[in-house]
């Protein structure tokens, strides 16, 4: 008998996958109604269908939790009941397994009596600390459907930032990639050409020419070496980013590099702006919106100055001035958050310092590109050049020779 496919509800609200053999999908819906199943989606079994749509959907991204977010927040903005917005989502999310399964399992922990946060909390560690403070901020203050359409919001600028960062640095990579391509293939294939011409000619070639034969025959014999390397390399960098002592000092070097530096310091001021804002927004005291905050930053420096800003306001100190002394952060961005401590908007102020810097981070991006443009490719131009003029006073020399 033919293989089936099947999503179905149980009697416990939770959704099931699995693959049954039966005549027909009709029979396989009967057959999954009369053991008390609710048949969601029933197809014919395939490599393609059910293998790589799994593994496609194994893991959820942030976009998959933003979209939950935003149609959740929609549906108790509608005065909808939590309980049935869970239920209608599992509908809309049908497509998507994972992110089914997870409302589901979510449902059935807010069936049982348990908050919307607590529920979220025992789903293996999907949700952040700064998501599910927002949320109980949210439950205890009886307004879970605003909260969760500012979450919503707050994670769509989130990924856009990140989107813009990627996306900026793929063009820089793939001209890399084609410059040192078009170099291995000069040496590896166009310069071998004229070497057994060269030999024959019996005379000393030119200084620029004997290091272009050398450095090709060497890449022939020991190309092996260079590929080894590169994986040592990287390797070697994942490793020393892996262990927190290590990832500090390489971070502090980041920040010190030239537009790199500029472009983490304000990805990082607009992500620590926005986080915090948003948490005072909804009542989080600073004190503990800062430690949820310092989770949030992938700068394990930036990381650092955050915690010594919370003991210093512990000692009576004001955010601004904490930050300040420490040299790590825009002047600017300081000022700013001083004016919102000194008028009683810090929230606002921290939520228009990341606008700002999400502004600014994509100059400094632009400012990276324009630069790394030009090098790239004339440093390509000049590396080609002087490859093939010393080919051409090489053959230029064996002519004099026959002459």
């Amino acid at each position: 008998m033919p293989l089936f496919t099947f999503k179905a509800v149980n009697n416990l609200g939770e959704t099931e996958e699995g693959i049954r053999d039966a005549i027909n999908e009709h029979t396989l819906i009967a057959t999954l109604h009369s053991e008390g199943y609710i048949p969601i989606r029933v197809a014919p079994a395939n490599s393609r269908s059910f293998f790589g749509l799994q593994a496609k959907q194994s893991k959820l991204s942030q976009k998959d939790i933003a979209l939950l977010t935003g149609e959740l927040a929609t549906l108790l903005e509608s005065d909808l009941p939590l309980d049935k917005s869970l239920l209608v989502l599992i509908d809309l999310t049908e497509d998507h397994a994972q992110l089914s399964k997870l409302i589901a399992r979510v449902l059935d922990k807010v069936k049982g009596g348990a908050t919307l946060a607590d529920a979220l909390e025992q789903q293996s560690g999907i949700f952040s600390k700064f998501y599910l403070n927002m949320i109980r901020a949210g439950e205890a203050g009886g307004s879970l459907g605003s909260v969760l359409a500012r979450l919503a919001e707050y994670l769509e600028r989130s990924q856009e930032l990140k989107d813009t960062v990627s996306t900026a640095l793929i063009y820089p990579a793939i001209l890399l990639v084609m410059s040192l391509a078009s170099l291995f293939v000069m040496l590896t294939f166009v310069v071998p050409q004229f070497t057994e011409m060269f030999e024959s000619a019996g005379k000393s070639l030119p200084v620029s020419t004997q290091i272009v034969v050398a450095l090709a025959e060497w890449l022939q014999s020991y190309w092996w070496a260079l590929l080894v390397s590169i994986i040592f390399i990287s390797s070697y960098m994942k490793l020393q980013l892996a262990d927190p002592l290590t990832k500090k000092v390489w971070d502090g070097r980041f920040l010190k590099l030239p537009l790199a530096g500029t472009i983490i310091t304000h990805k990082e001021t607009a992500n620590i702006s926005r986080t915090l804002g948003t948490l005072l927004g909804n009542g989080v005291s600073l004190l503990a919106a800062l430690t949820i905050v310092r989770e949030t930053v992938e700068n394990l420096v930036l990381a650092a100055a955050i915690e010594d800003a919370e003991q210093q306001l512990k000692q009576g100190k004001h955010l601004s001035d904490a930050l300040l002394g420490m040299d790590l952060f825009p002047k600017m961005a300081m000022q700013m958050i001083k004016m919102g401590e000194e008028t009683g908007r810090l929230e606002e102020m921290l939520l228009r310092v990341a606008t700002i810097y999400d502004k600014q981070l994509r100059v400094a991006i632009q400012r990276l590109l324009a630069f790394l443009e030009p090098v790239l490719i004339i440093s390509l131009g000049l590396m080609i050049a002087g490859i093939i003029v010393s080919i051409l006073l090489a053959i230029l020399s064996v002519n004099d020779l026959a002459f």
